[in-house]
């Protein structure tokens, strides 16, 4: 079995439910995706960085690190850090802050002393909507002065994202969308 029919099998178990919702974009759904239950699950994690290198991979190298808004973005990027270095990358993972730290240096940004200002950075997300979250981590990645690629998401749910996220400049590449999920 491929890495994406296994991930696929998790995602289907761990993280797919069908019932009423508020999504983080305001929107009512029907349906739900929980990204964070298959990248926090033991084999699911692993396949989750792994397919997430397979998709970063296509943006023009260097590729400096991997981060995204908490607690989504969190075990992805830890994941994809593993994985890219594995595969002999040095791909530093980077989690920014809902909010900045509220004591010491006040950043919005974890994992900065590895991440001087001009790196190479993708921004990761376990399910995107609208694209808001994602283009919200672009911003706050910029303003710390990083250069971001694109963003990758797990599930595309294939509401508006894609269009959003390009009308905006941007890249979004997706590990699956509900499509090839749910049909």
């Amino acid at each position: 079995m491929s890495i994406k029919q296994e991930l696929k099998q998790i995602i289907l178990e761990k993280s797919y439910e069908q019932r009423e919702v508020t999504l983080a974009s305001g929107r009512k759904s029907n349906f739900y995706f929980d990204g964070k239950q298959t990248a926090l699950h033991a084999q699911g994690g692993l396949l989750v960085g792994k397919a997430f290198w397979a998709e970063i991979k296509n943006f023009p190298g260097p590729i400096d690190g991997v981060g995204g808004l908490t607690l989504g973005a969190d075990p992805i990027a830890t994941a994809t850090s593993i994985a890219a270095a594995l595969d002999g990358q040095a791909v530093h993972a980077f989690i920014i802050r809902k909010e900045p730290k509220g004591h010491g240096t006040g950043q919005w940004l974890e994992g900065r002393k590895n991440l001087p200002a001009g790196s190479r950075v993708v921004i990761v997300e376990d399910v995107t909507t609208t694209g808001g979250s994602s283009m919200l981590a672009v911003q706050r990645a910029e303003e710390e002065g990083l250069v971001v690629l694109g963003i990758v998401t797990l599930v595309d749910r294939e509401e508006g994202a894609r269009e959003n996220i390009e009308a905006q400049g941007q890249v979004l590449r997706s590990v699956f969308t509900r499509s090839e999920i749910v049909g």
